[in-house]
């Protein structure tokens, strides 16, 4: 096999949370055109837009809805995916909310809602998903971690503690699963335009300095994580387990 067929995703079904807009559609949208089918989770209402140019490029495509804040939302979204479109053999977490407070008035229910979006969902859906995986001895898991996995943020505490979680339950979950067959890494991103950083890229005083420490000189834009989500998701990462990947523009670095 030659090194851009290990690329390939021909044959394979992928899951993607979050994938109506942003992050997730970006990469819904890369996995197809590396050959995947893409099952496209929408928080509030099915991703139809983003399964629809899924299905403009040939490949099977398909919008699914479920509340990843409520206990039960991810067994819900699961149940329906394999019911409807089969068991997914590469899964992307990347549905996730954030909440700005100061630390000191951060409201308990926000604090609870930020931790069973960002963490409690992407370790269940990787368990239900990881169980199928390892019965089939291969599979591929990609969590959207964050710079706040590695900073602390400033009126984020909910958000850099479930991200420093996804860090961290990316790894545990690599040590069990790597030798079964099954490869569970993240992608950090960096700063990218998205509606999560809508009210930074407002700030003017903060805008300017965050592209001040940007060495790329630029925000990201969703397309930018799409060759590491083909990566993870591809045979070309098989000895690829636990890892972090940082898409940043080299923020990191500085």
């Amino acid at each position: 096999m030659g090194i851009l067929d290990r690329f390939s995703l021909e044959g394979k079904k992928a899951l993607v949370t979050g994938a109506a807009s942003g992050l997730g559609a970006a990469i819904a949208i890369a996995l197809a055109e590396a050959g995947a089918d893409v099952a496209c989770h929408g928080n509030r209402r099915p991703a139809e837009a983003t399964a629809e140019q899924i299905r403009a490029t040939g490949k099977a495509a398909q919008g699914f809805s479920a509340d990843l804040s409520l206990a039960d939302g991810a067994d819900q979204l699961f149940g329906a995916v394999v019911a409807a479109f089969g068991v997914p053999d590469i899964l992307v977490n990347n549905a996730g909310m954030i909440h700005r407070n100061a630390a000191e008035a951060f409201e308990p229910e926000a604090w609870n809602t930020v931790l069973q979006v960002n963490l409690t969902s992407v370790f269940r859906l990787s368990q239900l998903a990881g169980a199928e995986m390892l019965k089939q001895g291969r599979g591929k898991i990609i969590n959207i971690a964050s710079l706040l996995s590695f900073q602390g943020g400033i009126r984020v505490p909910a958000y850099a503690a479930s991200k420093g979680g996804v860090a961290q339950l990316t790894k545990a979950l690599a040590n069990e699963w790597a030798g079964r067959g099954v490869q569970v890494n993240a992608i950090a991103p960096g700063y990218f335009r998205t509606e999560n950083t809508s009210a930074l890229q407002k700030d003017e005083t903060r805008n300017r300095q965050i592209l001040e420490r940007i060495p790329a000189q630029r925000w990201g834009e969703p397309e930018d994580l799409a060759g590491a989500a083909v990566f993870l998701a591809s045979s070309a990462s098989d000895y690829v387990s636990g890892e972090v990947l940082v898409v940043d523009g080299g923020w990191m670095g500085r």
